[in-house]
């Protein structure tokens, strides 16, 4: 998977200047990004603050370490 040039906080940080009445196109502009990044980042960050998206990358980061470990202990096993 492809690492992003943002954080989950900078990400929402650019969502509440947008949300602020500065126009999409100004804030892509101003980032970087394409309009259709700020949507998706949008639809996907929308509600959160920063500190519940720390806690959702960080609860991601678990699920994917015991998914991985369970993948790997069941194929040392041989099942």
């Amino acid at each position: 998977m492809k690492q992003s040039r943002f954080t989950e906080t900078q990400i929402v940080a650019i969502l509440k200047e947008a949300d602020a009445g500065i126009p999409v196109n100004e804030v892509s502009r101003k980032h970087g990004i394409n309009s259709a990044t700020y949507y998706k980042w949008k639809a996907k960050y929308g509600g959160l603050e920063a500190s519940s998206s720390r806690a959702c990358a960080n609860l991601n980061r678990k699920a994917r370490r015991s998914s991985t470990w369970l993948l790997t202990s069941r194929w040392r096993t041989g099942h």
